[in-house]
């Protein structure tokens, strides 16, 4: 009998299918690696068996028995803790205070018991292997060691399961190392992981047994001897995708930017050079976390480089912030359309005129409302926005209308480099399909285009040169007759590099 079994579990959200008769099983003391492409349904799934999510249908079974979660709690008292990415920890309260936050040991009057928390918490510290005081506030660790005290905290409510997620995205080689020493000690003492991660060397060292899922579907688990990175790949990636928009490449101009030896905020160490030229589309592909967006923002003003050069037409400029960004005829169209490239109680005008604003004031700074007239009913008919008029609030649109009217927002400037970040997330088939239509004729009109995508069919579709990112460095770059998914995802795991 297995300890956790998931039979046919399936969730949907709102036009997304994010799993579809999904079972796999967990035994007493394995670890079980969960992987595939960003998209892929296993967050979802984590989250449904951590009690965060319910599913549609299907059932979960604890040692044999049918249960179900409508509450982390209901989860965790089965056992089940999911670590999140993020940890889950009160940075101004100590090492014990946190691992027996909300059940702390109370005396029959109510009262805590002080000198009972410091001792178990010594316990709980040992077992994972953390040489820190009960009385150490948490905020003063490295991330490492409160990846340590989050562990202890779901040992301390008996967990048979921990869900980690990411676990070494934020922790240096000598503690992630640390990690996989404890993980492995877990396993040995009956604790059962379920382990998420994209970081492919990782999985190969520490599972039993790899279940891969694509496009919210299982599609088979690999044992132990079967677990290499190209057979893990192969799986992840395995599909047809003959029916995807495909372009056909323009002439290219004179490069428009060019970065070298650009280091991010958040990738300090690692430098970055690359170039997009006149009528190119260049793809930014990577897993989540690869430096992507990072380098999108820096590139744009909204982070600062730690160091290297940008070039526009050749000269280097300092792009100190997002307006001096647009002065160079750079645009950017951001990931979350919602929190970054709207404001969604405007109207479809008002938003599109935001960015033209001070280029359109008169010379009193008053806003010339004629032109932002004029330049809305433009961009609804270019870009076919959907919408009863002008002055339709933005908030009420589908996905797709809402990011074109982003993007009517950025061309009413004529940028001569567009910069978009997952451009087609969240919305339908049909407007992907405009969208992908109009970064073909911009291109063709003369543009550059830089844009990242988590969906490797939308990077073989479009894109007439790719750079592929691992943990903030670019760690290949292919042409068009080079790309394949094979061949990205090599990269994007760092296989060729390592």
């Amino acid at each position: 009998m297995s300890l956790l079994e998931v039979k046919n579990l399936s969730k949907s959200f709102p036009g997304v299918r994010a799993l579809s008769d999904v079972s796999l099983t967990l035994e007493k003391g394995e670890v079980l690696s969960v992987i595939g492409e960003n998209g892929a349904g296993k967050s979802t799934l984590m989250k449904i068996l951590a009690g965060v999510q319910v599913q549609d249908r299907g059932q979960i079974l604890i040692d044999g028995k049918t249960t179900s979660f409508t509450s982390t709690k209901n989860s965790m008292d089965q056992g089940i803790v999911l670590i999140h990415q993020e940890l889950n920890l009160c940075d101004n309260l100590t090492v014990g205070q946190n691992i027996f936050l909300g059940h702390e040991p109370q005396n029959r009057f109510g009262f805590l018991r002080f000198s009972k928390i410091a001792s178990l918490t010594k316990q709980y510290l040992e077992r994972v292997g953390l040489e820190v005081s009960h009385s150490t506030v948490v905020g003063n660790l490295t991330i490492g060691k409160q990846q340590m005290v989050e562990i202890a905290k779901a040992l301390s409510i008996d967990a048979r399961i921990l869900i980690m997620d990411e676990p070494t995205s934020s922790l240096s080689s000598k503690e992630s190392e640390l990690l996989f020493q404890l993980i492995e000690s877990l396993s040995e003492q009956g604790v059962s992981i379920i382990y998420i991660s994209h970081r492919l060397a990782e999985v190969k060292r520490l599972s039993d047994r790899v279940v891969v899922l694509r496009d919210g579907q299982f599609v088979g688990e690999l044992k132990r001897p079967e677990i290499n990175h190209d057979s893990m790949v192969s799986m992840m990636v395995g599909r047809d995708i003959s029916q995807v928009y495909k372009r056909t490449p323009s002439p290219t101009g004179d490069t428009v930017l060019k970065l070298q030896g650009i280091r991010t905020p958040t990738w300090p160490k690692h430098e970055v050079s690359c170039q997009v030229k006149s009528g190119e589309i260049v793809g930014l592909a990577g897993l989540v976390g690869s430096g992507r967006t990072e380098l999108l923002n820096t590139i744009f003003g909204i982070d600062q480089p730690i160091g290297g050069k940008i070039l526009i037409q050749g000269k280097p400029v300092d792009i100190s912030s997002p307006i001096v960004a647009i002065d160079h005829g750079l645009a950017l169209v951001p990931e979350d359309r919602k929190l970054h490239g709207l404001v969604t109680e405007m109207s479809v005008q008002n938003n599109i005129g935001l960015a033209s604003l001070q280029r359109n004031a008169n010379r009193f700074g008053i806003a010339d409302f004629r032109t932002q007239k004029s330049q809305t009913k433009t961009m609804i008919e270019k870009l076919s926005v959907k919408t009863p008029g002008p002055h339709q609030i933005s908030k009420f649109l589908s996905g797709g209308n809402q990011q074109k009217v982003v993007l009517g927002k950025w061309l009413t400037m004529s940028p001569q480099l567009l910069l978009l970040d997952e451009p087609t997330r969240g919305i339908d088939v049909g407007a992907k399909q405009e969208i992908y239509q109009l970064m073909e004729q911009l291109a063709k009109e003369g543009m550059g285009v830089l844009f990242v995508s988590s969906e490797l069919e939308e990077i073989l579709g479009l894109a007439d040169r790719v750079y592929v990112m691992h943990e903030g460095k670019i760690t290949g770059e292919l042409a068009r007759d080079q790309l394949s998914e094979e061949a990205i995802m090599q990269l994007a795991t760092d296989s060729v590099t390592s």
